[in-house]
């Protein structure tokens, strides 16, 4: 795969040296700054943001959290292709990489986010502080923030690096936290219509209506309906997603507010087919799954016989290449209730009350119903789920999440100390079975469809697990000016998480006895975070940041993820009196120098992961997404990481910046892993699926109605197994865009009709047609490439080429 993998292509080399990323807060005093279109902003405190216009935005940089606070913001979102996920925008700051496999990066499937080493299930994420849980496929506690709120509805992106803010609402935050937060109704009427079109059939609708202030009191709403549909890149079918979204925010006297948000979302995603190196490197990039092809079904049910079409003749295990279906569904309705109230001109009071409920399911079309046979029916011996003996059956996993909480928190500002105290708790049910449903033998009707219901369909439940979840966390923190260039936080968390897993249902005839009637408790009284920032020059801060963070028992189905209840009864017991939860140290500090011209930061790390939980995968085999492969989840040890992010935005000229960033992470592991007999030789090499080395670039410009940007990424190597044996190849990565905004453009010559913005881009994704694998790992990592294990584990799924992409939005 190595001679196949592009390493860089000559528009993003020529991009190495002129690419821009925002400006950063021009002042870290204490006072109140103005700027003009920030894309983001690295601020010394944790900021207020108050939009005063489509074109400023003010910071208020009282009261400091930490030092590690960035925050994202709407403008240079609104520079990438509509309905992008906000994270993938994110991806552009040093130390973090976000992959998918989908030019706007909404594949639940595909999506993952590392931020200095840590991926997304260890990175705390809430939306208007309301939690998210951890945003991976298989969500247990939440979802994925994509489903939770439109991404042209999202103000900003604060991002709290480290181990993140005592007060943020989450288990999970190793490695920092991301809080969303939802744009505001409009002081006046108006509203927002968009349309975006291009490759593989894009169209992306969004609409949205501000009601402006109804009454003296200033009560205002919005509500907006998205509708994403783009056809695969490759394969047959599609990927859709609608969503609509509504808040209503209603102010009490002048500093006091209640507000109410809602989102309801429907997606429906066929998915992309999991990949092995092999493949790639010998059959190329092509290769996927029969739905929506031509002859499709009668395709899948030959090849389930040996019978493959002729470009399969050559693909290592085409049984495995040749599946007929694999597919997301899942719909949410999640909200909550806040109000902010002042209750003295120095104390206030913060509460939301939350709920959330999701159902859903995902499939694949297995071909393994018949074990050995190549006949149709297979012999009852052969049968491997006792259906009707067809050779390809549905395997269905349906998950559920039914959860409710409240947050509360006082706020007390006295002489120089900012004291604030809170807590959370909430209640999660999720539920996970596995069924297999039976498809019909070939010539004797259509197959299921996999976004149907099932009603009525012959089954098997192959297993199911029930869990329940109490969270209860509580912080205290101060900050303190002693004098106005310093700034020093002390705080702590405290969380107690106890989960108790049901009685679990099992196919015995294909699965052991599922881990039942058991419960993990992680309990953490005292997690500290300590800060300070000092301001020893003009323009030049230097900070400090340490803080403890912990992760609470993950959860997931049978042998899904790192979760040690998602395993059978004996490897639970084999394990569960040495158990314990992962914890993070982690050590950060950096340097800041910001004017008119030059912004350079330097952020500088070091973390002590302790206990980390991992899924021993075996070798790839035939069968293996109905197993899973998967033997135990056990603690296997420390993970130390060291890295720094440097970066420098130079701006010689209004309305022209100049950004370049590097990154180094010398994430490695703590000792080798004794497993099965054997001993796996791990011990300081580079943790999986992240590269050791990143460097970004981008070159933005703005004159009168024009904005222009061209961006490049480069990630090195990354490990595909634990040992270090097989490495997926570094690759370039490049974006461009060009927007033309029209200003009060009046209709029938009548202002009362006019619109306010017009707004043309024009977006290619991948400018340079690069080839590379983005997601790794969705099925897991093997240990070592012994016996090429590596080499053909089914586990990554590769880039978008080229796309083209323009779109038109009229704000009114």
């Amino acid at each position: 795969m190595k001679r196949h993998l592009s390493l860089g292509l000559h528009i993003s080399t020529l991009v190495f040296f002129f690419e821009f990323t925002p400006a950063l807060a021009r002042d870290v005093s204490p006072k109140t700054i103005t700027h003009k279109h920030p894309p983001y902003k690295k601020l010394p405190t944790k900021a207020h943001i108050i939009p005063q216009n489509d074109e400023h935005v003010t910071v208020s940089a009282t009261h400091k959290s930490h030092g590690t606070h960035i925050i994202l913001s709407r403008k240079i979102m609104d520079e990438q292709l509509p309905g992008t996920n906000p994270l993938k925008t994110l991806a552009q700051l040093p130390g973090i990489q976000f992959q998918s496999d989908d030019p706007q990066g909404i594949d639940t499937y595909a999506i993952q986010l590392y931020m200095h080493g840590f991926t997304q299930n260890e990175i705390g994420m809430t939306l208007d502080g309301i939690p998210l849980g951890e945003p991976t496929f298989r969500n247990y506690n939440g979802l994925n923030p994509i489903q939770a709120i439109s991404s042209e509805n999202v103000a900003r992106l604060d991002v709290s690096q480290s181990a993140g803010a005592e007060s943020d609402a989450n288990t999970n935050a190793l490695g920092g936290s991301i809080n969303y937060i939802s744009s505001s109704p409009h002081n006046k009427t108006g509203g927002t219509i968009a349309q975006s079109f291009g490759s593989n059939s894009l169209y992306h609708s969004f609409f949205r209506f501000d009601s402006g202030k109804l009454n003296s009191s200033g009560t205002k709403f919005f509500v907006s309906y998205m509708r994403n549909d783009t056809n695969k890149w490759k394969g047959g079918g599609d990927q859709f997603m609608q969503q609509v979204n509504a808040k209503i925010v209603q102010p009490i006297g002048q500093s006091s507010h209640v507000s109410a948000f809602f989102d309801w979302d429907d997606l429906r995603m066929v998915n992309y087919q999991d990949y092995t190196p092999n493949w790639l490197k010998n059959n190329g990039p092509s290769l996927d799954n029969f739905y929506g092809l031509p002859n499709a079904w009668a395709n899948a049910y030959n090849a389930s016989r040996g019978v493959f079409p002729s470009s399969y003749k050559n693909v290592y295990d085409p049984k495995d290449a040749s599946y007929y279906d694999s597919t997301a569904s899942s719909g949410d309705s999640f909200g909550g209730i806040n109000a902010d109230l002042e209750l003295t001109n120095r104390l206030r009071w913060k509460t939301t009350l939350y709920g959330h409920e999701e159902t859903g399911h995902g499939t694949y079309a297995n071909p393994y119903a018949c074990s050995n046979s190549t006949s149709s029916p297979c012999s009852p011996a052969d049968d491997t789920v006792s259906l009707n003996g067809g050779r390809i059956f549905e395997q269905v996993r349906k998950p559920s999440i039914n959860r409710y909480g409240v947050l509360s928190s006082l706020d007390y500002h006295i002489a120089k100390n900012f004291i604030s105290l809170g807590g959370w708790y909430e209640n999660n049910h999720y539920s996970t079975y596995e069924y297999a449903y039976q498809q019909p033998l070939l010539g004797e009707g259509e197959p299921l469809n996999p976004f149907g219901s099932f009603s009525g369909v012959p089954y098997r439940t192959l297993w199911g697990q029930q869990y329940n979840t109490n969270t209860f966390t509580a912080f205290v923190q101060d900050t303190y000016h002693p004098i106005s260039s310093l700034t020093l936080h002390f705080g702590f968390k405290s969380i107690l998480n106890t989960t108790r897993v049901g009685d679990a249902e099992n196919w015995s005839k294909r699965f052991p006895q599922l881990t039942s009637s058991e419960s993990l408790t992680t309990a953490k009284a005292f997690l500290p975070h300590m800060s300070a920032e000092w301001h020893f020059l003009p323009r030049h801060s230097l900070f400090v940041d340490i803080s403890e963070n912990v992760h609470a028992y993950p959860q997931s189905g049978y042998n899904s993820s790192n979760a040690p209840m998602a395993v059978s009864q004996v490897a639970y017991n084999a394990v569960k009196d040495t158990l314990q939860p992962e914890t993070a140290w982690t050590f950060a500090g950096g340097y800041r120098y910001a004017d008119r011209y030059v912004d350079a930061n330097l952020y500088l790390y070091r973390t002590n992961f302790h206990n980390r939980l991992q899924q021993i995968l075996g070798s790839a085999g035939e069968g293996s997404l109905l197993t899973n492969n998967t033997s135990s989840v056990q603690n296997v040890g420390n993970v130390n990481m060291n890295g720094l992010d440097a970066s420098l935005t130079l701006t010689p000229i209004r309305g022209l910046s100049l950004f370049n960033s590097l990154s180094y992470d010398h994430a490695t592991y703590g000792q080798n892993i004794k497993s099965g007999g054997s001993t796996y030789f791990t011990k300081g090499k580079q943790v999986v699926a992240y590269p050791r080395f990143m460097y970004k670039a981008r070159l933005s410009y703005d004159w009168k109605n024009w904005q222009t940007y061209i961006d490049a990424q480069y990630y090195s190597s990354r490990n595909f197994d634990y040992t270090g044996d097989y490495k997926i190849s570094p690759y370039w990565m490049s974006d461009l865009g060009v927007s033309y905004t029209l200003n009060n453009v009046h209709l029938l010559n009548n202002n009362a009709s006019s619109i306010h913005k017009l707004i043309f881009s024009f977006n290619i994704y991948n400018l340079a047609n690069t080839r590379y694998v983005s997601t790794m790992g969705q099925n897991g990592f093997t240990m070592s490439n012994a016996q090429n294990a590596s080499f053909n584990n089914q586990s990554i799924l590769l880039g978008a080429p080229r796309q083209f992409f323009g779109s038109v939005r009229a704000e009114f």
